[in-house]
C-alpha cells in the first residue's frame, strides 16, 4: 500500500490570544485589544449600541498525542471533548456493536447502539461508503462538543477509537479539529515464539489487547520447533507437549484478536525445526551417509514426513481463519554442510528422481516448499517462508507466491534483499539487527532497544543499517518484531513483557509513519509512560 506523509497542518503565525465570537473559530477581534477611533470622532461619546459581552473561546488545537502518532491534524478553536457522565457512543450501522461497546467500556460511558438521533456530548461511530479507500484508514472529527469516528471499513473505525481512547488518556481531552489517519504499511506484527518457551494463555491475551491500542494487525505463534509443539492436535495428539494451549484457548484468543482487527498468523516450521514431531516418530529423521542425524530435520526424500506436516497444516486451518499462514523453511541441516549431495546421498538420488539428472538437495528442499504452500493454499491461505529457505542457484524455483520473511543476511550464500525484491517478490521485514528479542542473547545477539528502532529503523532497512532503495517501497508490505526463545529460562513472562514494552511502540510508530518522528526519543518514552 502506497501512503504519502502527511504533515500536521499547523496555522503559521496565530498565537494563543483568545478571540472574540463563538467557540468553533469563527471571526471577531481578540478581546482586550485597542479599539480605534475615528479621526474627529471624541472618545467620549456614548455608544449608540450596547457592547458585546465577549464570550469564552480557545486556542488553536493541537494534535492529539498517540502512539502511533496521527498522520495528519486539522486544528480548530473549541473546548474538545471529554467523555462526562450520561455520554453515549453510537454506531451508524450493527457491525459497529463491538467496537461500539468497547470503546464506550473503556470510557465510562453508555453504549446506545444503532441510532440515528445526535445528542451532545455523543461519539459516533459511522461506516462510510468510500469504495477504494485504504480500509484501516479513518476519519476523526471533534466538533460543537462531539465526536465522530469513519471510515469505510470497521478496522479504520476501531483505529479511530484507539487515537480517541488514547487522546483522552493521554490528555484529558480529545482536541477540536480533525484528524485523518492512515498507515504506510498494511502488515503491522508482533511473533511469539510458544515452541520453545510455554506462555499462559493469559499472557497472550494481554498481549493481544496492547497490541490493539497500538494498531498492530498481526499476531504470530510459532508453535512447533524442536523444542516442543504446543497447540493440541487431533490427528496426532503424540507430538504435542505436556505444557501446552488447548484449542478452546486458542479459539479465544483468535476471537479476542479479531476483536481488535488482529490477524493470528500461524507458523509450522518444515522441513528443518521439526524436533518435537520427530521425538514421536525418529524414523523420520534425516541421517546422513554415515547415519548420523541431522537435529530437528526430517528427511524429505521420505513421502511420511511430507503427510504428517500436511496433516497438521490442514488440521490448524479452521483454527487459524486468517489468511496469513508461515511455512518456516530455514536452517535445513541437509544445506548448512559443504557437500549436501555426498552428505545425504538419498536426498540426491530423490532429487535427480524428481527433477532429472541435474537435481540437488536444493532443488528438493524447494520442492518441499511449494508443495506445503500448495497445501496451504488449498486452504485459501497465503504462505510465506523464511528468506534462508529460498535457495540461491536452485534450478527449481520457488514460488513467486510465497511472501519472503526476510530475517537475516548470515545464511549460507546470503543474499542482498534486492536479490529478492528485483525478482519482484513481496517482503515482510523481521531484521534480525533490529526486531529479534531473543532471550538470553545467545550467539551475537543482544536485546533491542526501542530507541535503536525508533532513531534509525524503518521497514526498508531490511539487513544491516541501510535501506533498500525507495522504488522497493511499495513491495515491502510491512514488519514484524518477534520475540525467540532460544533460552527459554532466562527470562519470566513478566520481564519479556516489560522487555519489549518499548520496542513494540517504536516499532508500532515506524510502521504506521517511518518519516522522521516529531518527537524526540526522552519525549516519546514520557509520552509512553503516560499512555500506560
Amino acid at each position: 500500500m502506497a501512503a504519502g506523509v502527511a504533515a500536521v497542518v499547523v496555522a503559521a503565525g496565530v498565537g494563543l490570544g483568545l478571540w472574540a465570537g463563538g467557540g468553533d473559530g469563527g471571526g471577531g477581534e481578540p478581546v482586550g485589544s485597542a479599539r480605534r477611533t475615528p479621526a474627529g470622532e471624541s472618545a467620549l461619546r456614548a455608544p449608540t449600541s450596547p457592547e458585546p459581552t465577549p464570550s469564552r473561546s480557545y486556542p488553536l488545537s493541537s494534535a492529539p498525542r498517540t502512539i502511533p502518532a496521527v498522520r495528519a491534524h486539522t486544528p480548530a478553536r473549541g473546548p474538545g471533548w471529554r467523555p462526562e457522565p450520561g455520554h453515549r457512543v453510537v454506531v451508524s450501522d450493527a457491525d459497529l456493536a463491538d467496537e461500539g461497546r468497547l470503546i464506550a467500556g473503556e470510557l465510562g460511558m453508555t453504549y446506545g447502539g444503532q441510532n440515528g438521533e445526535v445528542r451532545a456530548g455523543d461519539v459516533r461511530l459511522a461506516l462510510g461508503d468510500d469504495e477504494g479507500a485504504d480500509p484501516e484508514s479513518y476519519t476523526m472529527t471533534v466538533r460543537g462538543g462531539r465526536v465522530t469516528i469513519s471510515a469505510s471499513d470497521d478496522a479504520g473505525v476501531f483505529y479511530g477509537t484507539r487515537t480517541l481512547k488514547q487522546a483522552v488518556r493521554g490528555g484529558g481531552s480529545a482536541p477540536e479539529g480533525v484528524v485523518r489517519d492512515d498507515p504506510a504499511k498494511p502488515q503491522r506484527g508482533f511473533m511469539l515464539d510458544i515452541a520453545r518457551k510455554h506462555f499462559d494463555a493469559g499472557w497472550i491475551e494481554d498481549r493481544v489487547r496492547e497490541l490493539g491500542d497500538l494498531k498492530f494487525n498481526q499476531l504470530g505463534l510459532h508453535f512447533s520447533d524442536d523444542q516442543g509443539f504446543r497447540i493440541e492436535s487431533d490427528t496426532h495428539p503424540e507430538i504435542v507437549s505436556k505444557d501446552h494451549l488447548t484449542k478452546a484457548q486458542v479459539r479465544r484468543i483468535v476471537e479476542l484478536a479479531e476483536s481488535r482487527h488482529i490477524t493470528v498468523v500461524p507458523e509450522i516450521d518444515s522441513p528443518g525445526h521439526l524436533g518435537a514431531v520427530i521425538a514421536a516418530h525418529p524414523d523420520l529423521q534425516l541421517r546422513n551417509a554415515q547415519g548420523v542425524a541431522a537435529s530437528g530435520a526430517v528427511d524429505i526424500s521420505d513421502p511420511n514426513a511430507a503427510e504428517i506436516v500436511d496433516d497438521l497444516l490442514n488440521e490448524y486451518a479452521d483454527l487459524f481463519p486468517g489468511a496469513p499462514w508461515h511455512l518456516g523453511g530455514d536452517e535445513y541441516r541437509a544445506l548448512t554442510v559443504a557437500d549436501p549431495e555426498a552428505s545425504y546421498p538419498q536426498l540426491a538420488t530423490a532429487a535427480r528422481k524428481a527433477y532429472g539428472a541435474g537435481g540437488t538437495v536444493a532443488d528438493l528442499a524447494t520442492g518441499w516448499l511449494n508443495d506445503r504452500a500448495e497445501t496451504v493454499r488449498a486452504q485459501r491461505k497465503i504462505p510465506r517462508a523464511w528468506n534462508d529457505g529460498f535457495y540461491e542457484g536452485a534450478s527449481v524455483r520457488a514460488d513467486e507466491r510465497i511472501q519472503v520473511a526476510y530475517w537475516t543476511g548470515k545464511e549460507i550464500g546470503a543474499r542482498q534483499p534486492e536479490e529478492y525484491l528485483s525478482a519482484g517478490r513481496q517482503v515482510i521485514n523481521y531484521n534480525d539487527e533490529f526486531l529479534y528479542y531473543v532471550l538470553g542473547e545467545p550467539q551475537t545477539f543482544v536485546y533491542p532497544t526501542g530507541q535503536r528502532i525508533y532513531e534509525q529503523w524503518t521497514p526498508r532497512v531490511l539487513r544491516g543499517t541501510e535501506a533498500v532503495p525507495a522504488r522497493y517501497d511499495g513491495q515491502i508490505l510491512g514488519g514484524t518484531f518477534a520475540v525467540w526463545c532460544d533460552l527459554a529460562g532466562a527470562q519470566t513472562q513478566q520481564q519479556v513483557a516489560a522487555g519489549i514494552r518499548m520496542p513494540l511502540r517504536a516499532t508500532a510508530q515506524k510502521l504506521w509513519n517511518p518519516g522522521e518522528p516529531s518527537l524526540s526519543w526522552p519525549e516519546f518514552r514520557t509520552l509512553a509512560d503516560k499512555l500506560g
